[in-house]
C-alpha cells in the first residue's frame, strides 16, 4: 500500500500544487519550514545506504566519475544555456543555475528499479554527486552567477554540509547499528521523504503564486528541455564510450534527475522566492519524465 502511494508521487505534487496556487495562503506560513523539511529528506536517504554503497566506488571507479563529470558540467552548462536562450530573468536563471549544479536527486534510484537499471550503481552515483556537492554547488553557482548577483560561497557551503552531510552520515550510522529495525521500515521513510517535497513543492507554489501565470510557459519549456539534455545526454555519451544498454540508463537517469529539493533551500535562503520556482517545477517533472521513461525500457527490457 504504501509503495503504491509512493509511486503516485508526480500525481499528488501536481494536486498539491494546484492547491497551493489556488490558495497561497495555506502554505505560504511555512516558508522557514523548507531547510528542515530537506534536512529530513536527506536524513531518508541516509538511513537507507549501507556501507557497501561506499564501497563500490572502488570497483565501478571510472563509470562513476563519468556520470559525475556529466552531473557537475552538463547540467549547470545546459541550463545557463536554456535560461540565456529563454532570455529569463536573474531570478530565475539564478534557479535554473542552483537545479543544473547541484547532485542527482534520490528519486533516480526508484526509477532506476523501474527501468531496470542497476540499482545498486545508481545508488553509488547518487551518495558521491551528493556528497561531492557540498562543495561543488557553491563554487559552480559562483561561477555561472557571480559576475550577476552576489553568491555566497563560504556560507552555502556551510549550509549544504549541514542541510546534506550531517544528515546522511547520522541516517547511515543509524541504518548501520540498526539495521534489522530499520529495514522493516524503509518504504515509510521512502513515503515520507516524498510527503516532505511534496509539501516543499507546494510552499514553493504558493510564494510565487502572483508570478506563475507570466512565467508558466517558458519555466516548462526550460526545465523539460534541461531534464531532456540529461536524460538524452547522459544516455547517448556513456553509449559512445561503450558501456551496455543497462548502464546506459543508470547514467541517464542519474545525470537527468536532479536533487532539485536542494535548489529550492538554498535559492530561497540565499536569493528569492523565484529563484526556488525552477527547483519546484523540476522536482514535479523529473519524476513525471522519469517515470513514463522507467515504463518504456522496463517494457522494452521484457
Amino acid at each position: 500500500m504504501i509503495k503504491k502511494i509512493s509511486m503516485l508521487f508526480p500525481l499528488w505534487a501536481i494536486l498539491v500544487s494546484i492547491f497551493a496556487y489556488f490558495q497561497p495562503e495555506a502554505v505560504v506560513g511555512f516558508k522557514s519550514w523548507i531547510i528542515p523539511l530537506l534536512v529530513f529528506i536527506m536524513f531518508c536517504m541516509g538511513i537507507t545506504l549501507k556501507v557497501e554503497d561506499f564501497k563500490r566506488v572502488l570497483t565501478k571507479p571510472k563509470i562513476i566519475a563519468i556520470t559525475i563529470l556529466l552531473q557537475f558540467l552538463l547540467m549547470p552548462l545546459a541550463a545557463f544555456v536554456i535560461s540565456k536562450f529563454l532570455n529569463f530573468s536573474t531570478e530565475l536563471l539564478v534557479g535554473m543555475i542552483l537545479v543544473g549544479a547541484v547532485s542527482g536527486g534520490t528519486a533516480s534510484n526508484v526509477i532506476a528499479f523501474l527501468a531496470k537499471a542497476d540499482v545498486a550503481l545508481s545508488i553509488t552515483m547518487t551518495v558521491v554527486s551528493t556528497l561531492l556537492s557540498i562543495v561543488i554547488t557553491p563554487y559552480l553557482t559562483l561561477l555561472y552567477v557571480g559576475q550577476t548577483v552576489p553568491v555566497p560561497v563560504f556560507s552555502m557551503l556551510l549550509s549544504t554540509m549541514k542541510i546534506v552531510l550531517l544528515p546522511v552520515l547520522l541516517g547511515l550510522l543509524i541504518n548501520h547499528f540498526f539495521h534489522k529495525h530499520i529495514a522493516k521500515r524503509e518504504e515509510l521513510f521512502a513515503l515520507l521523504s516524498i510527503g516532505s517535497i511534496i509539501f516543499i513543492i507546494a510552499i514553493v507554489i504558493g510564494l510565487n503564486q502572483d508570478r506563475i501565470s507570466s512565467i508558466a510557459i517558458s519555466m516548462f519549456v526550460g526545465v523539460i528541455l534541461h531534464n531532456f539534455i540529461g536524460l538524452s545526454g547522459g544516455y547517448y555519451i556513456s553509449k559512445l564510450l561503450g558501456y551496455d544498454h543497462k548502464v546506459c540508463k543508470t547514467v541517464a537517469i542519474e545525470v537527468g534527475m536532479q536533487n532539485s529539493g536542494l535548489a529550492v533551500a538554498l535559492a530561497t535562503k540565499y536569493f528569492t522566492p523565484l529563484s526556488a520556482l525552477p527547483g519546484a517545477i523540476f522536482s514535479i517533472w523529473h519524476n513525471i519524465s522519469g517515470s513514463i521513461i522507467a515504463g518504456y525500457w522496463s517494457k522494452k527490457a521484457q
